[in-house]
Formats: structure tokens, C-alpha cells, sequence
């Protein structure tokens, strides 16, 4: 069979077009990543911290947010930079959160680690929403990490870092 025989060009391209077929085939399909939990307990304590501060923060319950932040917080926020006052960071929610912003968790995204002596590290999405703005105004989802530390039966968030 000589090189420019077109039958020998026809089985080449049978050939290629086989071969490409067969390891598209044989190709393990990528699963979709889905976060469980270590630890259940540990888990839904820090989902449930998670909704008691944001009940509190979307209700203007400054008292309740107060006792919940650290005295020592480290608030890192992509767009304001980072707030180490506990005071100005609830001065700053009361004048610029309460009445005017709410925040939702995006539901499935929360994923929680514990910290060995420390607590644990809570990661999520969450939304925000202006609530100045019309009910059907979108809002997109941004990744938020929370460190919460365990004294006795008491948590309290030491480090947040606010992603938008």
C-alpha cells in the first residue's frame, strides 16, 4: 500500500477518529464537590452561632452582636480593610447595617472545621441585601470566613474575612 493510496488515508482517519472516541469515552467523569462534615455536632453548633449573630446583626441587636464579637476582633474586609475595635465595628454596623442591609447564608455552602485548643473555622457564602433598593434588586453571593472560639460553653468570634 503505497502512501498516497487513498485507502490508506481513509484508514488513518479511521484509525484517529477511533482512538479519540474511545479515551473520550474511557475518561472518569469529575463528581461535583460536596462538603460533610467531620464533626455533626461541631457543625451545627457553629450553623447555629452563625444564625443567632445574623439574626442579631439583621435586627440591629447590637447588644446581642456585642457579646458575641471577641474584645480582640479582627474584622478583614476586602473592600474596607481591617477593624481591630470592637467598638467601632459595632459603631460602624449600627450607622451603616441597621434598617439598611440584611444578610442571607446561601444555603448548602456553610462548611465548618475545628481547630484543635482553639474552636472552630466556619466558611460560607452569604448575600447581602440594600434593603433601600427595590425587592427584586439581585444580589450576588460572596465568601465569608469565620474563626469562632470556644472558652468553656462560650463561642465568640475572634476573625471574620469578608470577601466581595
Amino acid at each position: 500500500m503505497r502512501k498516497n493510496d487513498p485507502s490508506y488515508l481513509l484508514i488513518l482517519i479511521f484509525a484517529i477518529t477511533t482512538s479519540v472516541c474511545t479515551a473520550q469515552k474511557n475518561k472518569p467523569k469529575e463528581t461535583a464537590y460536596k462538603y460533610i462534615p467531620d464533626n455533626l455536632e461541631l457543625y451545627n453548633t457553629i450553623v447555629a452561632m452563625d444564625s443567632t449573630f445574623f439574626q442579631a446583626y439583621n435586627t440591629c441587636d447590637l447588644d446581642k452582636q456585642a457579646s458575641i464579637y471577641s474584645d480582640n476582633i479582627e474584622f478583614y474586609h476586602d473592600k474596607g480593610g481591617l477593624m481591630t475595635s470592637k467598638q467601632e465595628l459595632l459603631d460602624g454596623t449600627k450607622k451603616n447595617i441597621c434598617g439598611k442591609v440584611t444578610r442571607e447564608f446561601v444555603k448548602g455552602s456553610i462548611e465548618v472545621y475545628p481547630i484543635k485548643d482553639f474552636g472552630a473555622i466556619e466558611m460560607g457564602l452569604h448575600k447581602f441585601h440594600n434593603n433601600t433598593e427595590k425587592a427584586d434588586t439581585p444580589s450576588h453571593a460572596s465568601k465569608f470566613i469565620i474563626f469562632w472560639k470556644k472558652d468553656t460553653n462560650n463561642w465568640t468570634i475572634t476573625k471574620v474575612v469578608s470577601l466581595h
